[in-house]
């Protein structure tokens, strides 16, 4: 991959901007925002960190979202002074991505924009390879935090991903969740795994540099082909039909975009869980 654009450069857009180019994975990133200016400052100040922090990746600053149509990944992100892409007007930019960059994968990057993967694959046909949300990976990332806090570990010794339609809906699949080797079912009591899932709500909508980060490792993941598994907002495709409801789901990246990855074990209780939120 070799270039990215982000539609929209509020704090979403320009904290993904810098985390992005701080990973050095792409060459260049075209921040796109109907203020212009904005857009061209933030990128500028961007730049003039890279000496400092290393990067190569070129970061451009423009109001011209005609120049997302060469752009192997699009970002759609928040606008300047304003909330993140959503309802139909950012339905109608996905309109205009797919008839100018049609060849690009499309990536949601705001927490409020599962229903806009939904509508563009319905409305807009987008194929459900190339368009999803990495928000649920934010939640994931917030979530190994909460369960180290409770066990006194290392967010980083905790393997899990969520499932489902966050904030009311959210799945965890407990079985497969592990804490430094051991399984949690084995760490945590019941009543400590019923005291994190009440939590959960509190952790959603997550903010914009944990949105920004999720993002950021689902780009690089994609540019530098990891094997990698992410929890992503997706259209859960069965013998070619998508389900009715998109929700988060672990997947995999391939050239043409995602590819599913067999669901962890669950228990009965996340199983009827994660099914009716699917199929609502």
């Amino acid at each position: 991959m070799k270039d990215v654009a982000i539609v929209g450069a509020g704090e979403l857009g320009g904290a993904l901007a810098h985390v992005l180019a701080r990973r050095d994975v792409v060459r260049s990133i075209r921040l796109i925002d109907s203020a212009g200016s904005i857009a061209a400052g933030k990128a500028l100040d961007i730049m003039q960190a890279s000496p400092i922090e290393q990067f190569a990746t070129q970061v451009f600053g423009t109001a011209d979202v005609t120049y997302a149509a060469a752009a192997s990944m699009v970002v759609i992100a928040d606008r300047a002074g304003q909330t993140e892409w959503q309802g139909d007007e950012a339905l109608l930019l996905l309109k205009q991505l797919s008839e100018s960059a049609r060849r690009a994968m499309v990536l949601c990057a705001g927490a409020s924009q599962r229903e806009l993967v939904e509508r563009g694959v319905r409305e807009q046909r987008y194929s459900p390879l190339r368009l999803f949300g990495s928000a649920p990976e934010a939640l994931a990332a917030a979530l190994r935090s909460v369960i180290a806090l409770e066990t006194d570990a290392s967010a980083g010794d905790i393997a899990l991903t969520v499932l489902g339609v966050p904030p009311q809906q959210t799945v965890i699949p407990w079985q497969t969740v592990t804490i430094a080797g051991f399984s949690a079912t084995d760490v945590l009591s019941e009543p400590m795994r019923r005291r994190i899932e009440a939590r959960l709500a509190l952790l959603w909508p997550p903010g914009p540099h944990a949105l920004a980060t999720a993002a950021a490792e689902t780009v690089a993941s994609i540019a530098v082909g990891s094997p990698r598994t992410f929890s992503c907002f997706v259209a859960a495709v069965e013998g070619g039909q998508w389900r009715q409801r998109v929700a988060a789901l672990p997947v995999r990246f391939g050239p043409e975009g995602t590819t599913r990855v067999a669901l962890p074990e669950l228990d009965a209780r996340a199983r009827v869980a994660l099914e009716t939120a699917i199929r609502l």
